[in-house]
């Protein structure tokens, strides 16, 4: 269960709100790009970012020199990660919403300097972009790895909302001649394209042309 903190504590829909763990790594194992918001010299920055997760740990990275990332390195961060499943039109336009599952995640971000566990994130964020690929990918060098940081976020401190259904309206609009419903949004994987270099006899693995 997500425990409640003054920060994760829902103020508004509160009905929304999922206590759920199982939720909340849906949530973050369905998604390809979170947005890190993080403090750099006085002023906010909210940076999307690729991400993993191992266990209770998010893992992003970048390169070294990216102001973000070094601000963030033992700062108070806050991570979230959203899908948008569908628009929900109502009768009235203050009604209309949109279906979604998102996650929140605050905490105090740490470089991660041990070097199995800076390969186990670098790791836990290839597989989440293109799961099997870090297998079959060429591993990082010394150099690749000493150009790239890898930061980890305890998910101990997060919150989960998702929205689900139709619209609902005040019960006078029910008689209006508006169409009212949902527009599912539904995003799928398309043919992949070669690299124009690739060399001739390479086809397409299995992990990445049956990806669905």
């Amino acid at each position: 269960m997500l425990s409640t903190t003054p920060r994760t504590q829902l103020g508004r829909l509160k009905q929304r709100g999922s206590a759920d763990r199982d939720d909340l790594y849906e949530v973050l194992d369905t998604g390809l790009v979170c947005h890190l918001g993080v403090v750099v010299d006085g002023h906010p920055m909210v940076v999307p970012t690729g991400y993993g997760r191992v266990g209770e740990t998010l893992y992003l990275h970048g390169s070294t020199g990216a102001r973000s990332l070094r601000a963030a390195d033992g700062a108070e961060v806050c991570l979230t990660v959203t899908h948008v499943d569908g628009i929900v039109l109502a009768r009235s336009v203050f009604h209309h919403s949109v279906n979604y599952r998102s996650a929140v995640v605050y905490g105090r971000a740490r470089q991660v300097t041990d070097e199995d566990e800076r390969l186990e994130g670098l790791r836990a964020v290839t597989e989440q972009l293109a799961p099997g690929q870090w297998d079959y990918a060429r591993q990082p060098s010394r150099k690749e790895l000493a150009a790239t940081a890898v930061l980890a976020l305890s998910l101990e401190e997060a919150s989960v909302k998702i929205r689900t259904g139709g619209p609902g309206d005040d019960e006078e609009d029910y008689e209006l001649p508006v169409w009212a419903g949902v527009l599912p949004l539904v995003t799928s994987w398309g043919v992949p394209v070669p690299d124009p270099l690739l060399r001739e006899g390479i086809g397409v693995p299995v992990h990445i042309g049956g990806r669905r």
